[in-house]
């Protein structure tokens, strides 16, 4: 796949899953802007209409109203078809036309103008025009309360369709956007309650126990601990300590915490994640971009083939009927409507978005939805995604010293070093070393550290350091695998300390899951010396490991596994890694949360530190391409059995509206079944 096909998008047009379509102000918002989304001219119903603009204060009144034709509709519909029942004598003529006229225009009305404005534009075959020739077929032959019925029930149809597409937006912008409209500003001593949006960088802003917080900031409070569920998916409470970065969204459980403000409003990383969740709808997937041409193409081949059906036949039999011929031309139409394809399947993609989202991992389009299906090749970093990227001390040796007095000395000399590899020594050590005067201290390049601690001339580095001094040491000691610090007192070798990178506690599991998945290769890369790379890979049982590389050796290795014709995803942290992740058919960035790089680069962002939930996003991705071709396989199926009884005359008006809106209705409900699963 060339990387920019991958990448370089349509513009988006928002998400193709609305419709008019019959009411003043269709389908769900576009966040911020109170704009309605439209179709934007590529599905098979689409309209040119210009946004309206809508506030939220009349949201609840227009929905309640836009349904009221439809319920009046149905009542004079029902009404006239008990009057036919029980032969009411007065009920024909122009009363019963009236009767029946008044229930179809109220539904059919709006359809009938956008069939026509369409048209005027040169879209002519779009389900507008379907249906509105289809009914004013069957009002034509004298088949009223059919046509009524088929009118009604696509409206029907369509407020269920906005009413699912406004209920999978609420959800997801409900799960993650909870931030309060209120925030607590310290200004001159004085707490002032104003709106976040009103807030300047660098403002302190106080947020009590039980409170969700509004906007990014660091922590002044020494500590609190946050439960981060609507930006990770996961309930565990994180503490953060003084100078953390706390992020909008996560809700502080402990006690009052002050806040520096480091982010407006619109620029936080919770609104960078929403604002990626909406724009996903715009990126679609394969499958959903041939549906589209198809029904482009489909639409206008069945309304030849229905004027083939109601005149053709004048040639072929004798007993030719043209009103019974024109029934079955209508009933033909009306199956013939792809809605159920052209709605249900952006549904079930934006379903599965929505899932993903739940489980703190982030689709930057549906496409990636597809795309990670089709992986079988995972190449993962070690430092971060694998492991948990800090260092611990795992094994202390020393030759004729207390331990306690051999780490103190060793922990004095260290502190005066920020590498990560002394800073895990004196976490490791304590206070101890405290105690201990450090003087003459020196950084040697590729060695170590030398200095005097109480006097004593220490030396901590590798074994060069030790050969550069004449230090002798057992030489079994370079054998060892883990990061080694060598440690000489006054001129003799005192032991050393082993130090590693612990792997992440799921990380065994995700390696397990994903061979069972069926995920052929599992490949680690890393920049750490590669017996360390070569020991994990051995414990985590991944299939191939490579260490020592520069970030360009990885883009290498990654163009060696695609030129082999693999389909290869990438995980990494979405910073040193981003060339590759731009690389790879999908790129997946860990713990993204908050970065900028991450969240840029990645096709997919994983918001935890967990591994296991690249397992997930794969979980996700096949569920979601199940569920849309099984509503391709309903729609396609169910018309396809009754437009061959509709040719045949079998099938009546009320089997062609199942045949549309209730299989619309019933991939609908498929579609959105997504959004209850458990990952």
């Amino acid at each position: 796949m060339n990387l920019n096909d991958k990448r370089n998008q349509d513009e988006p047009k928002g998400l193709e899953i609305t419709s008019p379509r019959t009411a003043e102000h269709p389908g769900p918002q576009i966040p911020k802007t109170g704009l309605q989304y439209e179709p934007g001219g590529d599905a098979c119903c689409s309209t040119d209409a210009k946004p309206e603009k809508k506030t939220d204060e009349d949201g609840h009144d227009h929905e309640t109203t836009s349904y009221l034709p439809a319920i009046g509709s149905l009542v004079l519909l029902l009404t006239g078809i008990a009057l036919d029942y029980f032969e009411v004598s007065w009920f024909s003529g122009y009363i019963r036309l009236a009767v029946f006229m008044i229930a179809y225009l109220l539904v059919g009305g709006k359809v009938l103008w956008h069939a026509v404005t369409n048209f005027s534009k040169g879209n002519i075959f779009n389900e507008f025009f379907l249906m509105g020739i289809a009914t004013l077929g069957a009002i034509y032959i004298g088949e009223y309360a059919e046509a009524v019925a088929v009118m009604l029930f696509y409206v029907i149809g369509e407020h269920f369709q906005e009413a699912a597409v406004a209920k999978s937006r609420k959800s997801i912008k409900d799960l993650i956007d909870n931030r309060p409209e209120i925030v607590t500003v310290l200004r001159n001593g004085i707490a002032t309650e104003v709106n976040p949006k009103q807030v300047n960088l660098g403002d302190v802003i106080q947020v009590k126990a039980g409170e969700k917080v509004a906007l990014d900031g660091e922590m002044l409070t020494e500590s609190s601990s946050f439960n981060t569920a609507a930006l990770t998916g996961e309930s565990k409470p994180d503490t953060k300590r003084k100078g953390e970065k706390v992020l909008a969204g996560m809700i502080n459980l402990d006690k009052v915490i002050e806040l520096k403000v480091t982010a407006g409003y619109e620029d936080s990383a919770l609104s960078k994640i929403l604002q990626m969740v909406e724009n996903a709808g715009t990126r679609k997937a394969k499958t959903q971009l041939f549906i589209t041409r198809f029904a482009k193409v489909y639409t206008p081949i069945v309304v030849f083939l229905a004027l083939g059906i109601a005149l053709l036949p004048y040639f072929f039999v004798d007993d030719y009927i043209f009103n019974d011929w024109l029934y079955r031309a209508l009933v033909f139409l009306v199956i013939s409507c792809p809605c159920a394809l052209v709605v249900s399947i952006p549904l079930g993609y934006f379903g599965g978005i929505g899932a993903a989202s739940r489980n703190g991992i982030l689709f930057k389009g549906s496409n990636f939805l597809d795309l990670i299906t089709t992986i079988d090749t995972v190449v993962m970093d070690k430092t971060g995604t694998l492991t948990e990227g800090v260092f611990k001390v795992q094994e202390i040796k020393t030759n004729g010293l207390e331990q306690a007095d051999f780490l103190a000395t060793v922990a004095a000399l260290e502190s005066k070093s920020t590498h990560p590899i002394a800073s895990a020594i004196v976490q490791h050590t304590g206070l101890s070393y405290q105690q201990k005067t450090v003087s003459e201290t020196e950084e040697i390049s590729g060695h170590g550290l030398k200095g005097k601690v109480d006097g004593q001339e220490v030396l901590a580095g590798n074994g060069k350091l030790m050969h550069k001094y004449n230090i002798a040491y057992d030489p079994q000691i370079d054998a060892i695998v883990d990061t080694i610090v060598l440690v000489a007192i006054g001129g003799k070798f005192a032991g050393y300390i082993t130090i590693a990178d612990q792997i992440k506690e799921d990380a065994p599991g995700t390696i397990e899951t994903l061979h069972q998945m069926g995920i052929k290769n599992i490949v680690m890369l890393s920049g750490d010396k590669d017996s360390i790379v070569q020991k994990i890979a051995k414990q985590l049982k991944i299939d191939l490991a490579f260490g020592g590389l520069l970030p360009q050796d990885k883009v290498t290795k990654v163009e060696e596994l695609k030129n082999q014709g693999k389909q290869v995803a990438f995980i990494g942290d979405g910073i040193n890694d981003a060339p590759v992740i731009t690389l790879a058919d999908v790129g997946l960035a860990m713990g993204g949360l908050g970065s900028d790089a991450a969240i840029e680069t990645a096709d997919v962002v994983i918001q935890t530190d967990q591994p296991s939930k690249i397992a997930t996003a794969i979980n996700i991705g096949k569920k979601t391409k199940q569920i849309v071709w099984q509503n391709i396989g309903l729609a396609f199926g169910v018309k396809a059995l009754v437009l061959i009884f509709g040719a045949f005359g079998v099938a009546t008006m009320w089997e062609a509206v199942f045949a549309d809106v209730g299989v619309a209705f019933l991939a609908i409900l498929n579609a959105i079944r997504i959004q209850r699963m458990k990952f």
